[in-house]
């Protein structure tokens, strides 16, 4: 069953535990897995990523509505976020799969992210899902920029802290693990000034790169003192 830490950092109770169970079962495991809760959390998030840009953002246009969201709900962000959960300790997986550090892909955290939020959904409606989604997304939504969102992580950390006179960060690979055919790299981001040491993780040494830089961003622009020029 899925840990009560991982209850706690949701911040839903469930009503059917089973659920959430479900949303952390990949389908290497058993016949019963997350995919249709994958399905319902997609359309949840999109809808609630979609309506907190449109409330938040009144005077951009549809276009770019769009191009924000997208950014937001992609891949890569979820599989950050779900880092941030410790999803890779609670998914359910076949023996192959942990062989192979599945629990780091990219791909299989991000759609237990979103069966996460489609086992929220059905078990206590949207409102509901729709609290865990901010309450996940937080860091995410402080201080968003829509012009930056374009860009990658790297660039975009990179910009963040020459605009602030602070060192550009450091980089440095902390563990490679998985067979040589499905390696996951994971890249420590390192902002001395800011004593932020963030980690990230992904299929090359880019990747994991890109999903550390996100996350230290999260972290630098809610570091103390870190908004001035």
């Amino acid at each position: 069953m899925p840990s009560i830490a991982l209850v706690d950092r949701l911040g839903h109770e469930f009503r059917r535990p089973e659920l959430l169970a479900q949303a952390l079962t990949h389908r290497s495991h058993g016949a019963s897995h997350n995919e249709r809760l994958e399905f319902v959390g997609d359309a949840v998030l999109n809808c609630v990523v979609g309506v907190t840009l449109f409330e938040r953002f009144p005077a951009i246009p549809e276009g770019e509505l769009s191009r924000v969201r997208a950014s937001l709900v992609n891949r890569d962000t979820l599989a950050q976020l779900a880092r941030g959960l410790s999803l890779p300790e609670e998914i359910r997986l076949g023996e192959g799969e942990v062989r192979n550090a599945g629990g780091e892909r990219p791909s299989i955290l991000a759609d237990a992210l979103e069966a996460i939020f489609g086992a929220v959904f059905v078990d206590a409606g949207f409102d509901a899902a729709r609290a865990v989604i901010l309450h996940v997304y937080a860091a995410e939504f402080v201080g968003l920029d829509p012009a930056a969102l374009g860009k990658d992580p790297k660039t975009r950390l990179q910009e963040w802290l020459q605009a602030r006179h602070i060192a550009v960060p450091e980089y440095a690979v902390t563990a490679i693990s998985g067979e040589a055919h499905a390696q996951v790299f994971t890249i420590e981001c390192r902002i001395p000034a800011l004593g932020i040491g963030a980690t990230g993780s992904g299929s090359s040494r880019r990747a994991a790169e890109q999903a550390a830089a996100a996350v230290a961003y999260a972290a630098a622009i809610g570091a103390p003192g870190a908004a001035g020029e």
